[in-house]
Order: structure tokens, then C-alpha cells, then sequence
């Protein structure tokens, strides 16, 4: 054996009972589980008690070019993620010509930085699946990824920037866009419909798509188009046209933000229960803390975020028509803000693109002035905080059956949001140990079995011999989160091993030098796995 893990608590990421055993690991996988393994291997660990689990599935993650960018990754890493969900929010850099590129760059570098020191040669799905498995030197990704063709992104390239209907023919251009990406590797589709200019699609023309990532037995992803104003209505219009589409959904980052939806979370969860009950295949992820993260442009009118990011730009410089936005966002409910009228005291600035501007992060928007000032000063890069939601939403949607652990993790600015880089052992210490909303076992098949499930790896997520050895050990009784909203960046405790295809990619707490990661592609046949790697 190439290593021997004795005297583990097996939690198994089924959601069965956890139990003692010793692990085995040979050639990148579980070869053995027993009470006591004879002999010994080339490495032998004592666990000690420490809980062995599989290694966790971050469905919602913003790595795009942070796992280009950074071979460390020690924001994920550290928290015993192996797998990142990639593409999210209908907004990424593949499928895209150089046009496209341009301006989707320019729109979420918020998220992901303006990527000017990324080389971004791939103009394909599979393409950048490629470059992430080439990655530094060849050496491959810190964790593995997986990819969702991001439908704004389609929809932009088929399209443009522009509030109308498609065509049919540029209908038909999305499709084969969709189709290309999900037979390149993708396993699904997303979609943010508060941003431009995905949120320009209609019901129709979604449903359209999602036939497509059907076919491919993929699923479908949307950041949906209200969490404020008629929330239940935007997650009932996703179940109604995937049902329609005979597509699998999965709603990201599911919760019930604002005033209005205070105390409304058993609402959405008897949503999800009947259409559970018909036979739809829906599960849903979400983070354990109560404020969002997005970018301060996001919160706009879609008819002032119409045609680009210069023609925003170009609208915000105008008076007449920033007083227009401001009417939009603090009178009206603004479609960017959930429909719901702008309290600029919820409203944090947590990184801004110009050092310049540094001295904004960690303050609060103190009107629309000042939003407008900075939007442009930076040119649309400002992200934010919002402080919009409430604990006891929280902490009922993560106890439903079908839910799954996603970060929302935007890597940018002097002031992330904490979730970066304490989602996963935030769970284990605030709200299993801590509090005791979810059971230890629970919260793990959360995390990782229920996880691979929906991406259909027939061979991850739980720990049984023949599965892949992306493990991870931790101190049930110390695991915890470091990362707050002072000190974003510090990373968990009480996680000192995590094992990726067997390899340590931290030991002893620490961070080694190991590049196991590589890109997980859906197969023809709907299964996903990953490239063939050289040991």
C-alpha cells in the first residue's frame, strides 16, 4: 500500500453512522477499509481519533482564475475542499471569441480579478479544461474543477449585450454553444439572472437551453432571477421550466434574503418538497453565513446595465440618467437589487480593482453619490457586501435533504467575504458542534456523498474501497473556521490532513507542494471524471 490511515473515525459521507477502522490507500484509491489492516505501507499515519472523510465538493466556488493564478490555493485546500464547481452564475471565460472575452473580463472582475495576468488562450470549454490541467508547468490545478457552460456568457457571444429576444438563428447558435461545451467536458449549465445579460432571457428561451443539457444528462445551475421580491416566484419558475425541459436543477446559493422573506424559508423548502414529490430531480446548495457578496454594479437596473460594460459606464456619467438609476435603485426596487428598494446601510464595500481606491474597503455606502462615484473611479470593479439575510433561513434550508455545501467564495479584495475561506469547517464547528443543526455524519454526506451525487461521479464522495482517495481528516472537536469578517483570509483549524488521488496536498496543517488537482469532465455516457494524469 502506498499509505495506511489507522484508527480512523470513518465518516463515510453516506450519512450513516460513523465507526473505526483502518484505510488503505494504493495507486490514488481506497483499496481497503477493515477494523485492523495487516502489515503496513510506505507511509503508515496514526489518525489519533480524527475523522476521516471524503474529501469535500465546494458546488458553488469563483476559482475561475485563482486556480490559474495561484498554485497554493490555499483558500480551498486548507478547508479540505477537493472539488470546485466552476462557471457559476451564467458568467465565465468559455465559450467566448475575443470580443466576448473583452467584455466578460470587464464585467466580473470583481470576482476574479481583470485577468491580465492570466494568458487566456482557450476560446472553448474544452479548451480551458485543457489549460487547467496544464496548469503551472504542467503540473496540474491545487483541487479538482468541474465546469458549468455559463448561459450569460453564451448569450453574449450568440447575442450581445442587448435587452431584446433571440433570434432564431442566434437561438440555434446558443444551443450548439451549450452542446459543444457539455460534449467538451461541462457537466451543466448556469445562469445569473440578476446580470446582464443572461437576465435578458426569457422562461422560453432558458427552456430551449436546458433541453440541450438534458440530452447530455447534465444540470442546470441559475443564481435565479429574484432572492428578494417574489423569491418563491423565481425559484418556482426555475422548477417549472427545467421540469418542462425534463432537465435536472440545482438552485445555487438558495436562500431567502430581505425583509420581506424573513422567517419564509419553510415556504421555499414546501416548494422543494412538492416538486420532490412529482419527481423532479432538484437539489440545492447554499453557505452558513447570513450576508451576500456580489459587486456593486450588480445591484443596477437591467436597462442601465444594457449593451456592456462602457455603456454603463457611459450612463452613469450622464446626470439625467444616474438620477434615473438612483430612482431605479432606492424608489422602485431595482431588478439588480431583488426588487427590493436599496438600504445603503446593508451595503459594505469589500475590494475595489484600483489601489487608489483602497481606503473605500471595510466602509459602508453611505448613498447613492457615493456609489456612483466610486462605480466609475473604478470602473465597475467595486464588490460588496450586503448585509440582507437572516439565521434562522439559514440554518433551515441547510438541515433539507437535498441540500449541498457551496462556498460563494469571491478570492478578490482587501476584504473577502469570510465564506472564501471558512465555509466548509464553519459548518463542522459553528453548526454541528456549536449548535447542533446538522449531526456530524449529516453535515459530511452534505458536504461530499450528496455532492458527487448530483455531479454523477460514480467513483468520489464517499469513502469505500475503489472510490478515488480524496480524503480529509479533521478534529471534530477543534475544526473551525479562522476566517471572519475582520480577518477574511485566515485559514481553518483543526484540519490537518487532505488528501488528493492520495496525495497530501496538506500535512501536518500545512500546505505542501502538491498539484494533484485536475479537471472532472462528463462523460457521453453522463458520468464525470477526470483527464488521465501522469504519476
Amino acid at each position: 500500500m502506498d499509505l495506511v490511515i489507522r484508527g480512523a473515525r470513518v465518516v463515510d459521507g453516506s450519512g450513516g453512522p460513523s465507526y473505526t477502522a483502518d484505510v488503505a490507500v494504493r495507486d490514488g484509491r481506497i483499496a481497503e477499509i477493515a477494523a485492523r489492516i495487516a502489515g503496513g505501507g510506505r507511509r503508515v499515519l496514526d489518525a489519533g481519533g480524527l475523522a476521516l472523510a471524503p474529501g469535500f465538493v465546494d458546488m458553488h466556488a469563483h476559482s475561475d482564475l485563482a486556480l490559474l493564478r495561484d498554485p497554493d490555493h490555499g483558500a480551498k485546500a486548507a478547508q479540505g475542499v477537493t472539488l470546485e464547481v466552476l462557471g457559476q452564475d451564467g458568467l465565465s471565460y468559455a465559450p467566448a471569441d475575443d470580443h466576448t472575452l473583452t467584455a466578460v473580463r470587464s464585467a466580473i472582475a470583481g470576482w476574479n480579478g481583470p485577468g491580465d495576468d492570466v494568458d487566456m488562450d482557450w476560446r472553448t470549454v474544452g479548451g480551458y479544461l485543457d489549460r487547467l490541467d496544464g496548469a503551472h508547468g504542467g503540473r496540474g490545478i491545487a483541487v479538482n474543477a468541474a465546469y458549468l457552460v455559463p448561459q450569460g456568457t453564451v448569450r453574449a457571444h450568440a447575442v450581445g449585450w442587448d435587452d431584446r429576444p433571440a433570434t432564431p438563428a442566434e437561438l440555434e447558435r446558443m444551443r450548439r454553444l451549450v452542446a459543444q461545451g457539455l460534449a467538451e467536458g461541462a457537466v451543466g449549465m448556469s445562469s445569473g439572472l440578476t446580470y446582464t445579460p443572461g437576465m435578458y432571457a426569457s422562461g422560453a428561451e432558458l427552456t430551449e437551453l436546458c433541453r440541450v443539457v438534458a440530452r447530455y444528462g447534465g444540470y442546470y445551475c441559475p443564481h435565479h432571477r429574484s432572492y428578494g421580491r417574489d423569491a418563491l416566484g423565481a425559484y418556482a419558475e426555475m422548477i417549472a421550466l427545467t421540469r418542462e425541459a425534463g432537465c435536472a436543477l440545482h438552485l445555487a446559493h438558495a436562500t431567502m434574503n430581505f425583509g420581506e422573506n424573513e422567517g419564509r424559508a419553510p415556504e421555499l423548502l414546501a416548494l422543494l418538497d412538492r416538486a420532490l414529490a412529482d419527481g423532479c430531480d432538484v437539489t440545492l446548495d447554499s453557505y452558513p453565513y447570513t450576508p451576500g457578496c456580489t459587486t456593486l454594479a450588480a445591484l443596477l437596473p437591467s436597462w442601465a446595465n444594457e449593451g456592456g460594460p462602457e455603456a454603463v459606464l457611459a450612463r452613469l456619467r450622464d446626470d439625467a440618467t444616474a438620477e434615473r438609476v438612483r430612482h431605479a435603485l432606492e424608489v422602485e426596487g431595482a431588478d439588480g437589487c431583488h426588487g427590493v428598494p436599496v438600504d445603503w446601510s446593508t451595503i459594505e464595500v469589500s475590494g475595489v480593482g484600483d489601489p487608489a481606491l483602497a481606503a473605500h474597503v471595510g466602509t459602508r455606502v453611505d448613498g447613492w453619490e457615493s456609489a456612483r462615484r466610486l462605480l466609475l473611479a473604478d470602473r465597475l470593479a467595486p464588490t460588496i457586501l450586503q448585509h440582507v439575510g437572516h439565521e434562522e433561513n439559514v440554518r433551515a434550508i441547510m438541515r433539507h435533504r437535498v441540500h449541498t455545501g457551496g462556498s460563494d467564495g469571491i478570492l478578490q479584495g482587501a476584504k473577502p467575504h469570510p465564506r472564501a475561506y471558512g465555509t466548509f469547517p464553519h459548518y463542522l464547528g459553528r453548526y454541528v458542534r456549536e449548535l447542533g443543526v446538522l449531526s456530524l455524519e449529516e453535515c459530511v454526506a452534505h458536504l461530499s456523498g450528496r455532492a458527487a451525487a448530483r455531479l454523477r461521479l460514480p467513483d468520489r464522495g464517499l469513502v469505500r474501497p475503489g472510490f478515488r482517495a480524496d480524503l480529509v481528516l479533521f478534529d471534530p472537536g477543534t475544526v473551525a473556521a479562522g476566517s471572519t469578517y475582520e480577518r477574511p483570509r485566515a485559514l481553518p483549524t483543526g484540519i490537518p490532513y487532505v488528501l488528493i488521488d492520495g496525495r497530501f496536498v496538506i500535512r501536518d496543517g500545512v500546505r505542501t507542494d502538491v498539484l494533484a488537482g485536475r479537471s472532472v469532465r462528463r462523460t457521453p455516457h453522463g458520468a464525470a471524471g477526470p483527464r488521465p494524469r501522469t504519476r
